[in-house]
C-alpha cells in the first residue's frame, strides 16, 4: 500500500508540474509541433483504419437487431448516436494509448536509463517542461481531432454495409445519422477525448522518467503505461457518461 500510494503521490505532483509549465515559458513550440506530428498525423492511419471496421461491423449487428422490428432504415441513427458518443472516442483514445503512451515511455526512459535526462537537469534545463509538457499539450490539441475523424470514418464504414449489403440508400442513411445527432452527443464525443489526453500522455511520460534497470526497466515501463493508461481510459469513459446521463436526467 505503501508504494501505490507513493507513486501516486508521484505522478499527481509530474502532472502538476505539467499544467503548470504550460503557462510559463519556455513553451519549446518546435518540441510541440514534432509531438502533434507524431502523435496526430504518425496515428491517422490506424485511426481510420479501426474506425471504418468499426462502422461497418456496427452496421451489420445492429441492422440485425432493426430488422426484428422492421426499423432496418434506422441503422444510420444507432452507427452515427453510438459512435459519437462512445466507440469513437474510446476507440480512438484506446489506439493512441497504445501507440503513443507506450512510445512516450519507452523514448523517456531510453533517455532516462543512458542518464541524458540527469545531463539535461546538469545544464539547467527542466525535464518536466522539455519533454513532458509538449507531449502533453499535443496530446490534448490532436486526440479529439483524430476522434472526428475516426467518427466520420466510421459512419461512412456503416454507409458501405448499409448500400452494400442492407439495401438503405444513400440519401436516407446519412439523413437518419446526421438527424440523429444532437449538441450533447457532440459535446460529450469531444469532451472525452480531451480528458483522455491527460492520463494518455501524463501515464506514457510518468514510467518513462521512473524507468530503472536498463533495457528490461524499459521493456517494464512500457508494458506498464499501455495497461494503465487503458484502463483509466474506461474509468474515465464510466465517470464521464453517468455525469452526462445524470445532467440529462435532472
Amino acid at each position: 500500500m505503501k508504494e501505490f500510494v507513493l507513486a501516486a503521490q508521484e505522478f499527481f505532483l509530474l502532472a502538476g508540474r505539467a499544467l503548470r509549465n504550460i503557462f510559463r515559458t519556455p513553451h519549446y513550440g518546435a518540441d510541440i509541433f514534432l509531438q502533434m506530428d507524431t502523435i496526430g498525423v504518425g496515428s491517422i492511419p490506424i485511426v481510420v483504419l479501426v474506425g471504418f471496421f468499426s462502422g461497418a461491423v456496427m452496421a451489420l449487428q445492429m441492422s440485425r437487431a432493426l430488422r426484428t422490428y422492421g426499423q432496418v432504415g434506422k441503422t444510420g441513427t444507432l452507427v452515427a448516436i453510438t459512435l459519437v458518443r462512445e466507440l469513437g472516442p474510446v476507440l480512438t483514445a484506446l489506439m493512441v494509448a497504445g501507440r503513443n503512451s507506450s512510445g512516450m515511455a519507452s523514448e523517456l526512459g531510453s533517455m532516462k536509463v543512458t542518464e541524458q535526462i540527469d545531463a539535461m537537469r546538469a545544464l539547467g534545463t527542466d525535464p518536466v517542461q522539455k519533454l513532458v509538457t509538449p507531449r502533453l499539450i499535443a496530446t490534448a490539441t490532436m486526440l479529439p481531432l483524430l476522434t472526428i475523424i475516426a467518427d466520420f470514418v466510421g459512419i461512412f464504414g456503416g454507409w458501405v454495409i448499409s448500400y452494400l449489403f442492407l439495401g438503405l440508400g444513400t440519401r436516407q442513411y446519412w439523413s437518419t445519422a446526421w438527424r440523429a445527432l444532437e449538441w450533447n452527443d457532440v459535446a460529450q464525443g469531444l469532451l472525452k477525448p480531451f480528458v483522455f489526453a491527460f492520463p494518455i500522455a501524463l501515464i506514457g511520460c510518468y514510467y518513462g522518467l521512473r524507468a530503472a534497470g536498463g533495457t528490461q526497466g524499459v521493456g517494464r515501463a512500457t508494458t506498464q503505461a499501455m495497461v494503465t493508461a487503458s484502463v483509466l481510459i474506461f474509468i474515465l469513459t464510466l465517470i464521464i457518461a453517468q455525469i452526462f446521463v445524470s445532467s440529462a436526467t435532472s
